[in-house]
Order: C-alpha cells, then structure tokens, then sequence
C-alpha cells in the first residue's frame, strides 16, 4: 500500500454544468489530462469535490465515470467521513469497494470532539472498513487539531490505518508526524504550498489541488522530491508558487475551478454555499493559465 499511494495524487474536483448537474464528460476530461501526464492517484469526494453538496446518488454516478475513465490505470481513494460515526460506518458498509484501494476519512468537523473522541471515532470506523484508511487532518475547516500524538497511537494500534492527509499547515507539526511514526505509515501533505518541504523531509508526498491543473510539472516536482533532488524540484515549486497562491485565495475548490475553467477543462460553477472566484481573481488567474510554459 506504501508504494501505491507515495508520490502525486490529486482531490479531484466534481465538475457542475451552469445548470449545477455534474458533467461527466468535463469529469472524464480531467481524469485523463491527469492521468495521461503523470499522477499517481486521484481521490475522490473530497473537499475540493464539494462532498457536502452531492448527494449519494450524485456520489455514486461520480464514482462510476471516474473508475470508467481510470480504466484501472491509477489507484483511487474514496472520501468517506463526517461527525457522525455510526453514519460513517453505515455508508462504508453499504458502499463497493471494487476498485477502490483506500478511504480518506476526515477527522470529525463541527462537533470538535476532544482527543479521545477522535482517535474512538477512527477505532470504530477501522473495525468495519473492508480497505485501507487515510486520516485526513484539517483543523481549518474541522475546528479541531489532530495532534500528532493521536495519530501516531491510531497508526500503531489499528494497522488498516496506514496513512494520514496532513493539512495543518504547520511544518513543526509535519516534523513530529515524520518523527514519531512508524516506519510504514506515511504523512502525505494536504498543504500544495508545504508539499515539496514535506516530501524531502520524509513525506509520502501530497493529496493536491493545484496538481490536476498543472499535473506535469506538480507530479515531476514530487517525484524530484522523493528522489531528493531539491534544486531541479524546487525550480518547479517556485514556477508554481503563484498560481497555488491565488487558488486558495478566495476559496477551495472556487480557485481551481476558475483554473480549470481558464484551461477549458470545465466549467467554474460551485454550488451554494460557496460562490464563483471573483471576476478579479478569475482575471488574475487566467493572465497566469495564459503566460504558464
């Protein structure tokens, strides 16, 4: 499982018509642009796929055009948490797993659960799930932190967890992660601004954003990284440090779509509550889609 989830994956976006019905046919485009120029995974419904505005049905159609479009080519990741814990459990019950190779489940949001809270809430959802599982620390949009030292307890006392996505965005925290864990378990960067540091300081590498817009240049920049050649990777990283910049401005997955649309690969509509880039930072973004070599 190490190998298959080291290097570049991608939080795919879901791709919405101006209707707000989600296009499959923009969907399969940024599979295969992704693919075809050198990423390693693609995980699906997660934040950037706008997971709390989809419905199950809607998840489900996503999931098959994906897995059609991948054509078994790359492994993919499944994105199923919440704060309920026995709703959690119920969908990995109630979900195929075919081609699916691991769960990405964030930590539980809006309840802020206390320490012990969350490592029981990742204990009962290990019990029951069929595939490897992903932690998924965002305490900016969760409201709480997973410390280090509850994943590091996770990872050592439930083996199908084999990995966390660390988005903190806080490098001394990364550094514990790398530190403290075990040796097969991997830190993956959540963070497209830290991926590059995180990887050479051991990291698996990045579940990223920006990297299905530039997925070239993002992938080889990783690759470079899990090599150790930091000059030729950062090149890279410093050609990209804008434009990663300008997506998180506003919101996420607002910016990358307003990327994506810049490039033709889909549309920029998002569903309420989130609204399109402003026509200022769509503007921004597109004079940097339009002057990228």
């Amino acid at each position: 499982m190490k190998h298959k989830l080291t290097g570049a994956g991608i939080a795919i976006v879901t791709p919405f018509k101006t209707d707000l019905s989600v296009d499959h046919e923009a969907l399969t485009r940024i599979v295969n642009f992704n693919i075809e120029n050198g990423m390693d995974y693609i995980v699906i419904a997660g934040t950037t796929g706008e997971s709390v505005t989809i419905t199950s049905a809607e998840k489900q159609a996503i999931i098959n055009t994906i897995v059609t479009a991948n054509n078994k080519r790359v492994p993919l990741v499944l994105g199923i948490g919440g704060n309920n814990t026995a709703a959690v459990i119920a969908e990995i019950q109630e979900t195929d797993f075919s081609d699916i190779d691991a769960i990405l489940s964030v930590s539980p949001y809006y309840s802020k659960p206390t320490q012990a809270g969350i490592s029981a809430h990742f204990e009962a959802i290990s019990k029951v799930s069929p595939k490897p599982i992903i932690l998924y620390n965002v305490p900016g949009r969760t409201g709480s932190n997973m410390l280090p030292q509850t994943i590091i307890a996770l990872a050592n006392s439930c083996t199908n967890i084999v990995a966390v996505k660390e988005a903190a965005g806080n490098m001394g925290q990364y550094l514990r992660l790398l530190n403290d864990k075990p040796t097969e378990f991997m830190v993956i960067s959540g963070d497209d601004d830290l991926a590059l540091p995180v990887t050479l300081a051991g990291g698996s590498g990045v579940i990223s954003v920006i990297g299905q817009a530039f997925p070239k240049d993002f992938a080889q920049m990783i690759h470079l990284g899990l090599e150790g050649k930091n000059k030729e990777a950062f090149k890279l990283h410093n050609k990209l440090m804008d434009i990663t910049s300008f997506i998180f401005s506003e919101n996420n997955p607002s910016g990358i779509k307003a990327v994506l649309n810049a490039m033709k690969l889909c549309q920029s509509t998002v569903r309420l509550p989130l609204v399109e880039a402003t026509d200022e930072l769509k503007k921004t973004i597109t004079g940097f889609v339009n002057t990228y070599v």
